[in-house]
């Protein structure tokens, strides 16, 4: 049998990932460079306001580099935007490095495109563990696809929200056939959505979008509990149909992960691609992390009471309703 426990220790970790009604606040910041004369670029430098406060980061460039216009600011929602004309000298910017101040300190990456004269561009994911980037003189598309496989990546393994759903149809479906139909049916359906939202066939604004994948999480969690008790319901006998509703419903909250770093047109396909993949990655290695350890304490034998077993499930709910409730008011409060 299923160690729910172990689950519950796993849940416990992912939400140490950061605040309980922050879950999609690591989102990356953008910082595009293109070349519009020999030497110049416009610069176009877009971060995140999290909880109402700006991203403590500022942008270095090489020491002979001089600004032909000053630093334009504007806020939007959720976002800063800062956009300049600078000089690099008659060598440009390719072979130079950038430096992100005070990215070390925080848990943001930051997405890099630089696009020359004659179109060619690179493409480069910056980590807070290494805040700078070197401009390069050529990019082949690989380097492309493997930024955006590692956002995507990354979106998931910080998404917490997505990831407390997978863990509440791993605990809803016992059998590994079924489990297996459930999570190919909600890759499936994010694929679709994710695919379209990229695409701009659909829109939904982000506070009712938020509000739903909370609320996914809430009812899978009272779904859990019906299915201990012993009882049935349309989800239990076919959770894939489930998996696959609610799974259109988080493809928009990864399209909002992608389309947050603002995609020039010539990258989407390959960025709609990879990202994708880089979550199905992530998404595949929880999934099977899970199993391995849950499979590891089925060896030990490890038994646990029958009240032990029944806390991830009210952990999953409780977390949703809380998320859930959080996010209505702060949609109405937004609204009002």
């Amino acid at each position: 049998m299923f160690t729910r426990l172990l689950l519950l220790l796993i849940l416990l970790g992912a939400l140490g990932h950061g605040p309980v009604a922050l879950a999609h606040d690591s989102r990356p910041a953008y910082l595009e460079l293109n070349e519009t004369a020999p030497g110049r670029y416009e610069v176009l430098w877009r971060t995140p306001i999290n909880a109402g406060m700006r991203l403590p980061v500022v942008l270095k460039f090489p020491d002979d580099t001089r600004n032909i216009t000053a630093p334009s600011l504007k806020e939007f929602t959720g976002l800063l935007l800062e956009r300049r004309w600078i000089d690099a000298g008659r060598t440009g910017l390719a072979g130079k490095r950038i430096e992100f101040v005070g990215l070390q300190a925080t848990i943001t990456d930051v997405l890099v495109r630089a696009q020359v004269l004659d179109g060619t561009h690179t493409t480069a994911l910056v980590h807070p563990s290494r805040p700078w980037v070197e401009i390069a003189a050529s990019q082949g598309i690989a380097a492309v696809a493997a930024a955006y496989l590692m956002h995507g990546f990354e979106h998931i393994m910080y998404g917490t929200d997505h990831l407390l759903f997978v863990l509440g149809l791993m605990l809803m479906v016992r059998d590994l056939w079924m489990l297996l139909k459930t999570i190919t049916a909600f890759t499936l359906a994010h694929s679709i959505t994710l695919a379209a939202a990229t695409l701009g066939y659909v829109h939904v604004p982000g506070p009712p979008l938020e509000a739903a994948i909370a609320l996914s999480i809430m009812f899978v969690g009272v779904e859990v509990l019906r299915s201990w008790r012993g009882e049935t319901s349309l989800t239990l006998r076919q959770p894939w149909l489930v998996a696959f509703a609610f799974g259109l419903v988080h493809g928009l909250g990864f399209a909002s992960g992608l389309a947050s770093l603002g995609l020039p047109s010539g990258d989407i396909p390959v960025a709609l691609l990879f990202f994708n993949l880089g979550v199905e990655a992530g998404q595949l290695s929880f999934v099977a992390l899970m199993l391995l350890l849950v499979r590891g304490f089925d060896l030990l034998e490890i038994h646990w009471p029958q009240p032990a077993r029944m806390v991830p499930a009210y952990v999953v709910g409780s977390v949703g309703a809380f998320w859930t409730i959080d996010r209505i008011v702060a949609m109405i409060a937004g609204t009002g």
